[in-house]
């Protein structure tokens, strides 16, 4: 388990959903994974984001999937790609293997982590 932290450090992170409306090849990763675009809702927009999620995901199949993301993380440089949100998933002892969080149902783009 990683160090313990305070309600105050879990209430600065801003977890939403969103809607993958575009998926590419990542060829210039290390590690296989597809470049995302997501979108957010009016208020936040569209975020791209980098996922190395190949082994379970083919491209087809994530147009239209909603996805929880953190999206008040600062951009991150990969490469010639500009990360800037955090797809959540979950990873076992394979960590190229990762399933994707999403909601159980199709609720509106931006909705907040409650």
């Amino acid at each position: 388990m990683k160090t313990e932290i305070s309600w105050n450090d879990f209430e600065k992170i801003d977890i939403r959903v969103g809607t993958i409306t575009t998926v590419n090849d990542f060829p210039e990763a290390r590690n296989p994974a597809y470049q995302l675009q997501i979108d957010f809702g009016s208020e936040i927009g569209i975020r791209k984001s980098s996922a190395q999620i190949t082994k379970r995901y083919e491209k087809e199949v994530l147009i239209g999937k909603q996805v929880i993301a953190v999206v008040n993380f600062p951009k991150k440089q990969i490469g010639k790609f500009m990360s800037e949100c955090l797809v959540l998933g979950l990873v076992g002892d394979d960590t190229k293997d990762v399933v994707l969080l999403s909601p159980d149902f199709k609720v509106e783009n931006g909705m907040k982590m409650a």
